[in-house]
Parts: structure tokens; sequence; C-alpha cells
């Protein structure tokens, strides 16, 4: 039987080293051991990269080709673009298992040992020497790059005290204590941010990359290493913070670009599967699907915002806690009405604004207006965006004179003087009744989308009464429990009531 078809409870029970060259075992480097895995999985139209999604026909293909041509890779992107997911996923490509001598600190492939230890028990033992088996979750190594990291951390130095416990002279090379890389034999090594990695720091990586050996403090030592390097960098970093070192990057053979979801359903996709829900959250409320469209148009609207900065991003994150906090508003309220269950509502999307305000970089124009502000208007922009795609255009009904209004009894409604308080802990019947005394709300949403629920019905109302405030057609208020809508004429002449801020027109 071949090595390689020796099952896995049979491969375990391998400890020496004779036992492992009765099987025919021949050592292999790890960039040729993640190709041919790669290469079993594409026969079998196996995805590796399980869960990243939108990036099936630009990123992976990138990661599979850098693989294939056994390179080092550099993922360059914005925060939040799943870069050191990818590179943690990458371990899925590596072997179930991958034999080692036995107490080696440098991972030694027995049939190849590179440290001096190695090479001292296969000479002392032989086909004796104790073997174990690693598994491929071991094999993997991140340090995030900090301006504190130093040669020793990441190669190696010597270790004085070493030399002492062992009365050894500084010139054997049993007194050095090997770093992250050096350990990392026969491993994938990540250094995320790497610019921000000290320019003398980096300069020590490339023999690493080039040569595949080390230097420390003058050992005449040579160890050819066996490392999968992966880097991630930001592009604002090469500004603001740091720069990778022009030579260290010629040494790097693939850079990878990543991106941000291109669709409001690849970014839905994202969030659901990574937020971290309870049980009983998902259980005891219901999401619709516009809401979730909300959320993702939130972030989209964020990426294209003047008031935000282009160059640090907008998180995929920022979607995913806005979502857990929108499960959150929405439970609170059926906590603190002692309901079973309830449904979503537009009012808790308060919920959302700590979310947004916490996850975006202003430029100056943006910390004049305030977070809480953009984060306000940032919603608000997302619901006037949604609202065409659910009800007639307001602007084409404004231009459009002589045409049918479906919005005029809401807003003769309201200009009459009424208004209406919709506030964040409203019961289940509180909430309805406040939609339902509005002419015209429910034949409105009856007549667009009349086959749905009842509850999304509801959820509809209120979502058209924000999107007549996002168009002007009505105007909305913040109070401290909730939001008032009434007539936007009349609410220019009128003081803000006590709890109420002053309108604006985006404010959500």
């Amino acid at each position: 039987m071949k090595y390689q078809d020796i099952p896995t409870d049979k491969l375990l029970k391998i400890k020496t080293l004779g036992e492992l060259k009765s099987t025919g075992y021949e050592p292999i480097s790890i960039k040729s051991e993640l190709r041919k895995n790669l290469i079993q999985n594409l026969q079998q139209k196996k995805n590796v990269f399980e869960g990243i999604w939108g990036y099936e026909d630009t990123v992976i293909p990138d990661i599979e080709r850098a693989i294939l041509a056994k390179h080092n890779i550099n993922f360059l992107g914005l925060r939040g673009q799943a870069k050191t997911r990818i590179a943690r996923m990458m371990t899925e490509l590596l072997d179930e298992y991958i034999p080692v001598v036995e107490g080696s600190d440098l991972n030694d492939d027995p049939m190849k040992p590179l440290s001096r230890y190695a090479k001292d028990q296969i000479h002392e033992h032989g086909d004796s020497t104790p073997i174990s088996w690693m598994h491929r979750s071991e094999r993997y190594t991140e340090k995030l790059a900090t301006p504190d990291v130093t040669i020793a951390d990441l190669i190696g130095d010597v270790d004085p005290i070493k030399a002492a416990s062992l009365k050894l002279p500084y010139s054997d090379e049993r007194v050095i204590h090997y770093g992250l890389i050096p350990r990392s034999h026969r491993a994938i090594f990540v250094i995320n941010e790497l610019p921000d990695l000290q320019a003398r720091i980096q300069v020590a990586l490339f023999n690493i990359l080039q040569e595949g050996d080390i230097q420390i403090r003058g050992f005449k030592l040579r160890l050819p290493l066996d490392v999968q390097f992966v880097f991630t960098a930001n592009p604002e970093d090469y500004t603001n913070r740091g720069s990778i070192v022009t030579p260290l990057k010629d040494r790097i053979d693939s850079q990878i670009i990543t991106h941000y979801p291109k669709s409001i359903e690849i970014g839905k996709k994202i969030t659901e599967q990574e937020a971290n829900l309870e049980t009983t959250q998902k259980e005891s409320v219901v999401v619709f699907d516009l809401m979730k469209t909300l959320i993702e148009q939130i972030a989209f609207e964020a990426r294209d915002s003047e008031y935000v900065d282009a160059n640090s991003g907008v998180s995929a994150r920022l979607t995913i806690s806005a979502y857990e906090n929108l499960f959150s508003a929405a439970e609170r309220r059926r906590l603190v009405n002692g309901e079973k269950q309830t449904h979503i509502r537009i009012a808790d999307l308060v919920g959302v604004l700590p979310a947004i305000t916490g996850k975006v970089e202003l430029v100056y124009e943006g910390e004049q207006e305030g977070p809480g502000i953009v984060a306000q208007n940032l919603v608000g922009k997302a619901i006037r965006k949604q609202f065409i795609e659910y009800f007639p255009d307001p602007e084409q009904i404004r231009k459009n004179k002589e045409g049918k209004n479906p919005y005029k009894s809401i807003t003769d409604w309201f200009e009459k003087g009424n208004m209406v308080d919709v506030l964040h802990d409203y019961t289940s019947k509180d909430y309805e009744k406040e939609l339902l005394q509005i002419p015209g709300l429910q034949d409105l949403v009856v007549d667009q989308h009349g086959k749905q629920s009842k509850e999304f019905q509801l959820f509809l109302m209120e979502f058209a009464l924000h999107g007549l405030a996002e168009y002007s057609m009505l105007s909305k208020h913040k109070l401290e429990k909730g939001m008032q809508f009434k007539d936007l004429l009349s609410s220019m002449f009128s003081m803000p009531g006590a709890g109420d801020e002053e309108n604006n027109e985006d404010l959500y």
C-alpha cells in the first residue's frame, strides 16, 4: 500500500522513522503540498473557501492561480474584506497529518531533518527515532505587525539562559532560540498589516523569501526553511502609517486585490452568515427581507458618502453589527411588552446607529456634522433608495402634476394639523392602531402589496411614512422614545417640542 493510500487511523500508529520509511513516504514542500491538494479539489469541484461570498469570480481564482504557481501571497484591500479569514482557510489545503521528529522545535521532517536537534536524534537512534504526527490546524502561525515587533520575535536570537543552563558556548547553535518564522517550518505563516512592520524588520525577510534561509547573530547557519508566506495590507497604510519596502514587494510573488460585496444580495449572505444571534432571538423576532436589504444599503451609502473617508473603507463588520443590534432592539421591545414574538419595525433602526458610528471614519466635513448625524443621514438615504423599489417615485409624481397621486390622502391628513408618534416600545396593538389611523396609508400598501402578510403590510406602512419624509412630502422629528411625523410646511413654522430635535430633512 502506498503512503498516500494509508488510512488516517493506521497512519497515526506509525511511531518510528523505520516504520515511516517502510510506507514509501517522501518529503514534499508545503507549496507543492498546497498545489497537489488544490488540484484534487478543483478536479472534484470542491470549494475550499466555503462561506466566502462575492469572490467566486475575482479573488478566489487569483488565489488558486497563485497556489498553483507556488507563490507567496499578499492580500491588498480595505478593512473587513476577509483577508485574514481566507488565509486561515488555506490550511484546508494541507494534508491532514504530517510526520515530524518528536520534540523538534522546527517541525522537522524525519526524512529531511533541518535542526541540530533532529539531526542528532536521527544520528543517535537511526530507524528507531521517535516521530509524532502534526495536524494541519497546528500548521498555521499568525502575527500582527506592530511597531514593537523585533527581529528576535520573527527570526530568533541567542538565548543566554539556555547557554548557561546547558553550559554551552555562544558559538554553539543549540543556544539559539528560534523565532516565529523558523518555528513555522512546513507551515503557513501570516503577517497581518505588513506596512506597519518597521522597514529594518522587513529587510530581515529578504533572504527568507528569496533564498529560504535565515541568519541569526552572525552564526554561519543556513536553514532552508519551507514556509508558505501570506501577507495582508491595507492600501491606506502605504501613505498614512508606513509602506512595504520596494525590495520586499518585489519578493512577494502574487499580490491579490480584495474588494467589498458588489451587490446587496451578496452582502446579505455575508451578514446573515456572520451575525452572532441567539436561537431565542431568531425564534422570537421575525425579520423581513426588506429590512435585511436596508441594512446592506446603509453600508453601500456609507461607501459613497462624502462624509465617510473612502480610503479607510466601510467594513463588512458594520452590517454584521447593525444586524445584531437590529435583533436586540426588537428583542428588547418584546421583553418590555411581555410578548412572545415580535416583528422587525423601521423604528428598530434606532439600534443600528451605534453600529454605524463606531465603524466609519469621517472626513473633516463629517466630523463637523457629527458622527450621530452622519449615521442618521446614511439610514435616511438607505430608506430613500429602497422606497422607490416598493412604492411610486415621489419625484415622478411631482413632475406629472396632472397624474394620479397615491400619496394625496395621506399628505392631506397631515396638512390638517394631524401628527403621528411611532414609539420604539409600542406594543403590537398600539403600533397597529397608530398606523391605521392615517387615511390612505393602508390603502396605499394594499394597492401595491395586497398579497403580503398583515405584519409585513404594517411594516410597509411605517416604511412609507419614512420614505415620504425622505422625499420631503412629510416631516419627521426624532423624539426621545421614537419618531414623530407631521406636515412638512407646518413644521417649518413650529418650534420643536419637549424632547424633540430640530427637523432635518435627512434625519432618521
